[in-house]
C-alpha cells in the first residue's frame, strides 16, 4: 500500500470541499511519513489491520456513544477474532468503543469529557472540525454523529492512528479522517468552523505559539474549544512544573483559568468562556484490561488524593470556549 491509497478517501473529500487548498502540502507531508517515518511495529499492525474481518456494520450510534453492531451481529467465534485483534493494538486510552459486542474498555472515559462539553458548544451541524492530538480518535465520531460535514484529526502517535483505522473498519466509510501530522506541521488553512483541543496544551513549551497555530486553523468568527489542565488562582497564577507532573515528563505550564483567558484574549480572541471546571476522578482515568500500565490512582499522593506524587494540586481540567475576531 503507498500514501496515496492509504489516504484517498481523505484527499477525494478535501478535493470536493471547503478544504482543497490543503492538498496544497498534505499528499507530500504523507508521502514523506510513510516513506521516512514508520517503524517495523507499525508494519506489523497494518498487517493486523488486514486480518480485521469483514462485517456487516449493523446498528451504528454515534450520538451517545461510539458503537457499532453488538453481540448479536455476528457470531461468536468471529467476536473473539476481533477482539484479539483488537487487543493486539493495546494500550487503548481513549474511548470506550463498543464494536459488535467488544467492549474496549479504556484508560480514560472521554464519553464523560464529551458530555461535559457539547451543550456548550456551538452546533457542529454541517460544519468542518478539527481535533488537534485526537488520540485513537474518540471525538471524532462523536462530531461526525453531531453531524458536522467534515471531521478531521490530526495525531502523530503511530499507534493512535492505528487504533483509529481499526474503528473506521467496522463503521465504514464516512468523512472522518485522521492523519498523522503535529500542529507545527499544519498550513494555516483558516478553513476550520470549529478547532478543538484537548489535553495538548500543558505539553507545549511555547503555549502562545500553540494557541496562535489553533487560531490559524479557524475561518473568522470560528470556535475554539480548548481543554486543559489548570489550577486555582488569578490572572496572574501559573504552575510550571518540575521533571514531573503526575509523573508526567512532558508537562510545562498550567494556567489558572483566568489567566488562560487573558492568554486568549491577547491573541485576538473573544467571547472567552469557561464552561466547565472538574477534578479528574479515578473513575475517569483509571488501569483497566485494555491499559494495564499505571494510571491516574498511581500517580496521586496515597495519603491525599488532592495532591500529585510530586506535590502539586491534583489534576483539574477547563473546558474553554473562544472566538476568532
Amino acid at each position: 500500500m503507498t500514501a496515496s491509497a492509504l489516504f484517498h478517501t481523505c484527499y477525494q473529500d478535501l478535493l470536493n470541499g471547503p478544504l482543497s487548498h490543503w492538498l496544497n502540502t498534505l499528499p507530500q507531508q504523507m508521502d514523506s511519513w510513510y516513506r521516512d517515518d514508520l517503524h517495523g511495529e507499525f508494519k506489523k499492525w497494518q498487517r493486523l489491520l488486514g486480518k480485521l474481518p469483514q462485517v456487516p456494520p449493523g446498528n451504528i450510534d454515534l450520538r451517545e456513544s461510539v458503537t457499532v453492531g453488538d453481540a448479536s451481529s455476528t457470531d461468536p467465534y468471529t467476536q473473539k477474532q476481533i477482539e484479539g485483534l483488537l487487543r493486539q493494538f493495546m494500550p487503548w486510552r481513549k474511548g470506550p468503543y463498543f464494536i459488535h459486542g467488544v467492549h474496549i474498555d479504556t484508560e480514560w472515559r472521554s464519553d464523560w469529557k464529551w458530555e461535559r462539553l457539547k451543550s456548550h458548544i456551538e452546533p457542529l451541524k454541517g460544519k468542518q472540525v478539527l481535533d488537534v492530538g485526537c488520540g485513537s480518535g474518540y471525538h471524532l465520531w462523536r462530531m461526525y454523529g453531531e453531524e458536522a460535514a467534515g471531521v478531521y484529526g490530526i495525531d502523530p502517535t503511530q499507534l493512535f492512528f492505528i487504533q483509529f483505522m481499526a474503528v473506521k473498519h467496522f463503521l465504514g466509510e464516512a468523512p472522518v479522517h485522521f492523519l498523522p501530522l503535529g500542529i507545527e506541521q499544519m498550513q494555516p488553512l483558516k478553513a476550520f468552523d470549529t478547532v478543538f483541543s484537548m489535553g495538548v496544551l500543558y505539553h507545549r513549551k511555547d503555549p502562545m505559539e500553540f494557541l496562535n497555530q489553533l487560531k490559524s486553523q479557524l475561518v473568522k468568527g470560528g470556535q475554539l474549544v480548548l481543554e486543559t489542565l489548570i489550577v486555582d488562582g488569578d490572572e496572574q497564577t501559573v504552575l510550571m512544573a518540575g521533571e514531573r507532573y503526575a509523573q508526567m515528563r512532558n508537562v510545562w505550564f498550567l494556567p489558572s483559568t483566568s489567566a488562560l483567558i487573558v492568554w486568549l484574549k491577547r491573541l485576538g480572541f473573544s467571547d472567552c468562556k469557561v464552561v466547565d471546571e472538574s477534578v479528574t476522578s479515578t473513575a475517569e482515568q483509571r488501569t483497566t484490561s485494555w491499559m494495564e500500565s499505571h494510571s491516574l490512582q498511581d500517580f496521586l499522593d496515597p495519603d491525599d488524593h488532592t495532591k500529585t506524587i510530586e506535590g502539586y494540586p491534583a489534576p483539574k481540567r477547563a473546558v474553554i470556549i473562544a472566538t476568532k475576531n
